[in-house]
């Protein structure tokens, strides 16, 4: 498709601002976010007509899924964390973030797994390096907590990671769309720089999952539904083999060097937790809630 170069820039800015500010409304209104999560689902029937093959369903359904119910589902019951309903102390249980950590994990090793698949070889590497590199929701004899439902309004996911993981995250993942469906891009590229940069010019590094999260379930959910990017930022043409080698060799350099560095910091840290980013939550900062180890299995009044 002959698209002109001002059509991408108009269409692939205005998407990207559109997602900055998706992702600002649902932080702010976590009720009315985890409604539309929940009632995005009842399309699911619409689905057959425009997902083909088994990554493009493995990828709807864990994302969307999780994103409705889990994500939704914790944001509410911190909410009312004061309140001891016994569905919303379900919602604020230490599994929450092992179910999180587990679909971010699942969803890179999917794109890995393809990756391999199509002999893109060099980046399906580098997403083995960002899956072992994921921190855990929290260590043993650890002291600070990596992934939290924040307790105050509104409500945030919050992931302590690395300005460095996020960075390698993205610049994998623009790799893998580029060698799995060309044609998509530059829609990707939008969803992807999105989250990147809000959490840049919100100052808090530690919103780049919830980011994530929403461009990512949007632009899933639009693509499960109809195919409105192709009209307007076609990609196809941009397809180019001897980049895409080139571009998995430049991410493998960059990545093994990080794994050198995040295990080294691991090992060298007396609690054997990884690099973290700023103003990481104390696990002690939990004491009493659902998150408290000593909790688990008890119905409590914070």
């Amino acid at each position: 498709m002959n698209i002109p170069a001002w059509q991408y820039i108009v269409s692939m800015g205005g998407y990207i601002l559109f997602l900055l500010l998706m992702v600002e409304g649902m932080r702010r209104t976590p009720k009315l976010t985890a409604a539309f999560w929940l009632l995005s689902l009842l399309t699911a029937p619409l689905w057959a007509e425009n997902l083909d093959g088994w990554f493009r369903w493995a990828k709807t359904v864990s994302v969307l899924i999780p994103t409705a119910i889990v994500v939704g589902g914790a944001r509410i019951a911190w909410l009312y964390h004061d309140n001891p309903n016994k569905f919303l102390s379900f919602f604020r249980g230490d599994w929450v973030l092992k179910v999180l950590y587990a679909v971010l994990f699942l969803n890179i090793a999917e794109a890995t797994v393809k990756d391999f698949a199509t002999a893109n070889h060099f980046n399906a590497i580098c997403g083995v390096i960002l899956c072992i590199t994921i921190p855990f929701p929290r260590y043993k004899n650890g002291q600070r907590m990596y992934w939290v439902i924040g307790r105050d309004k509104p409500n945030d996911l919050l992931f302590y990671s690395t300005a460095a993981w996020n960075f390698l995250y993205t610049t994998w993942n623009l790799a893998f769309v580029f060698g799995e469906n060309p044609g998509f891009f530059a829609s990707s590229f939008c969803i992807l720089m999105a989250a990147e940069l809000y959490p840049l010019i919100k100052g808090r590094p530690e919103l780049y999952i919830i980011a994530r999260v929403y461009t990512l379930a949007f632009h899933i959910l639009v693509r499960a539904n109809a195919d409105i990017f192709t009209p307007v930022m076609d990609s196809s043409s941009w397809a180019n083999e001897q980049m895409l080698w080139f571009w998995g060799a430049i991410n493998l350099a960059l990545h093994v060097p990080f794994a050198i560095w995040y295990f080294n910091k691991k090992r060298n840290n007396p609690t054997g937790e990884p690099p973290c980013g700023k103003n990481q939550p104390l696990i002690s900062e939990y004491a009493g809630t659902e998150l408290d180890p000593a909790m688990r299995g008890k119905q409590i009044r914070v």
